[in-house]
């Protein structure tokens, strides 16, 4: 029993190092994102030459493109330690002030959902960025005073999925935001190629790019079908990573052709038979198909749209031409003509 155990903590600990592992280090490890690396790099050697902290940024984007891993690579890049939190775990201003006295001159604190921070919280970052200094009041009433403590040098970088949900006075200190969008077929694919690499998993050129095509142009997505596949390909293929073995293994997982999943289908599936093709108000789809209202506004109906299979109107969402062909092909059942 005892030697189970350790060799289960074994496995979990060599899990937990392929997944570091999987993340880049250097900016010579990041495929796509050409513009945005060309401006990082930049900004690093001017604050290294001056020998200097980086300057606060902000990275935005759907998620699952890379924000985080980003974040890595510019600590490494410019060799200082990175602290990470994120924003619902910052409940206090005691919380944010304890992590920002404790951080190293010129570190990184990397803060993910940075838009969900508490608006009180919020305000003990203004003079931290600007000043490199917090307020803490100590006592209360007549005989509370205000105390400033003087940090170190810190870089703070923002990671958020609503840029538009972060507050005007924050969003104007950070030195420079970075959008993150999509990725194309070609460099998603090279990316399933390294991270099969990476997971020393052998895969075809032409299984990489059928992962990609089916990813919804997000690497995270991407790398955990890579995951699927490689358990298929160990059980089924030796370990080796074909189209067939994509194709059959996204279809048991009902992903199908362009990356709609089940609750995609069944979503538009419901819109074309139940309600005409529609329109029809999203709380009415989410309590058709019984399935919580945020997940369809937030996970579901963002690609959809991206792909021109569904329309917002006024009176509500409509399946497009586009996405009734798609059903058609699809081999689901359409009754609308």
């Amino acid at each position: 029993m005892i030697d189970e155990v350790t060799n289960l903590e074994t496995n979990n600990e060599e899990e937990r190092t392929i997944e570091k592992s999987l993340r880049p280090k250097t900016f010579s490890d990041v495929i796509g994102r050409t513009s945005e690396i060309q401006n990082l790099r930049i900004m690093i050697k001017a604050a290294k030459k001056r020998g200097i902290a980086l300057d606060h940024l902000i990275f935005h984007g759907p998620p699952g493109l890379g924000k985080t891993a980003i974040s890595y690579v510019v600590a490494h890049e410019m060799g200082v330690p990175l602290h990470i939190t994120s924003g619902p775990a910052i409940e206090r201003q005691g919380d944010l002030a304890s992590i920002l006295t404790g951080i190293e001159e010129k570190a990184i604190l990397f803060i993910d959902e940075i838009h969900r921070l508490n608006r009180v919280v919020e305000e003990v970052l203004y003079p931290a960025m600007e000043d490199r200094a917090i307020d803490v009041v100590i006592g209360k009433g007549p005989s509370a005073k205000t105390l400033r403590l003087e940090l170190s040098s810190f870089t703070l970088i923002g990671a958020t999925t609503r840029m538009g949900r972060i507050s005007a006075p924050l969003r104007d200190r950070f030195g420079a935001n970075f959008r993150f969008g999509f990725y194309d077929y070609e460099d998603l694919a090279r990316i399933v190629q390294q991270k099969a690499d990476v997971l020393e998993t052998t895969i075809d050129k032409e299984a990489a790019y059928e992962i990609a095509r089916r990813s919804r142009k997000t690497p995270r997505i991407a790398i955990r079908i890579l995951k699927r596949m490689r358990d298929f390909a160990d059980v089924n293929n030796d370990g080796k990573i074909t189209k067939k073995e994509v194709v059959e293994g996204l279809k048991m997982l009902n992903i199908d052709r362009i990356g709609l999943d089940y609750l995609d289908r069944k979503i538009l599936q419901t819109i074309i038979e139940n309600f005409e093709g529609g329109p029809v108000g999203l709380s009415t789809i989410a309590a058709s198909i019984s399935e919580d209202l945020e997940t369809i506004e937030d996970v579901c109906e963002p690609f959809l749209l991206r792909e021109g299979l569904i329309k917002r109107t006024p009176r509500g969402r409509v399946v497009t031409k586009k996405g009734i062909e798609h059903m058609k092909e699809s081999g689901e059942s359409v009754y609308l003509l």
